[in-house]
């Protein structure tokens, strides 16, 4: 699943629709706009005649033009989840999928032997240390840990370490535990997990559009001769995008792991559950919800009700097996 927020933000609403749908959106209209208005399809294609065209629009025109490009990114924001499935492999079964991941498998191998130290040597440089520790860091951002959960595409890999390893050093499953930690992050918390992925969402559609823009264009000026190379404009803005995208689910990720370490306990305490004492204690108690969350499992059946999280008279943690 997705680990983006489940909250509306009424405030920041307007913005994000902005951003991640309405510009991209925007923008690839009045580029096929210019294409039609210079003469495409068709051989006869003239920049000239598209600022004659565009210069003379008029207010009602303009009006309509702003109308349908907001009706056209109304209509396909609820497919931002598409949007971001697309672009991280699609499904297994995808053409090319196969492929992808044999290749992406090899880089993480490649990166996996850059992390560890050579066993010959007794002593290990310094610089070595630091490498070896640099690529471990990106290993850990960038891949999952299990082969299988291995993605086509380097976006689906950043997204798919990340639901791998978010809260899992202490026993949570990020992909069903996210949804419930949302609600209850800080306001500084949300604040920062929200631009990330308003990033990450707007740079992916800016993406998916140009290049659904750059095929419309290879379509409207394939009898244009040389005129044909306006569209690879769109699809360098796509690759662009793409690379952008694939920063801002970076840092989305360390963002993401980084309200897991905060408040995580603030997580239990709206449950209603008492805070454990110990790493192990969590471990079991987090390994209980998820299941109960994911697979239908009995949950935890002791509670505590403190009045904060400091509160020392909540009954102490002991950890139990799910519905014992």
């Amino acid at each position: 699943m997705s680990l983006g927020p489940v909250v509306p933000k009424p405030l920041d609403g307007s913005v994000r629709f902005f951003s991640v749908a309405y510009l991209p959106t925007y923008v690839a209209t009045v580029f096929v706009l210019l294409l039609v208005w210079a003469g495409a399809p068709g051989d006869d294609v003239s920049l000239r005649r598209a600022w004659r065209t565009a210069t003379g629009v008029g207010a009602a025109q303009a009006v309509w033009i702003v109308v349908g490009t907001t009706v056209v990114a109304v209509v396909f924001q609820p497919f931002q989840l598409a949007v971001m499935r697309l672009l991280e492999g699609g499904r297994p079964d995808a053409p090319g999928a196969g492929l992808g991941r044999t290749l992406q498998r090899r880089r993480k191998a490649r990166l996996s032997a850059r992390a560890e130290l050579d066993g010959t040597a007794a002593d290990p440089s310094p610089a070595l240390v630091q490498r070896a520790g640099a690529a471990a860091a990106v290993l850990r951002r960038r891949y999952p840990l299990p082969d299988h959960l291995v993605r086509p595409t380097a976006l689906g890999n950043v997204l798919a370490a990340l639901r791998d390893t978010a809260g899992r050093d202490h026993g949570w499953d990020a992909a069903v535990a996210w949804p419930r930690l949302y609600p209850v992050l800080g306001d500084r918390a949300r604040a920062v997990v929200d631009d990330c992925r308003d990033s990450l969402d707007a740079a992916a559609r800016l993406c998916v559009t140009n290049a659904a823009t750059a095929l419309v264009g290879t379509a409207l000026l394939l009898r244009s001769g040389w005129w044909l190379l306006l569209a690879l404009a769109p699809a360098a803005v796509a690759v662009l995008a793409y690379h952008g995208a694939l920063q801002a689910a970076l840092t989305y990720g360390d963002a993401v792991r980084a309200a897991f370490e905060l408040h995580r306990f603030d997580l239990l305490a709206a449950l209603h559950l008492p805070l454990p004492d110990s790493l192990q204690e969590e471990r079991t108690l987090a390994q209980a919800l998820c299941l109960h969350w994911r697979q239908g499992l009995p949950p935890p059946s002791r509670y505590a009700h403190p009045t904060s999280l400091t509160d020392p008279t909540g009954p102490p943690y002991s950890p139990t097996t799910p519905g014992s």
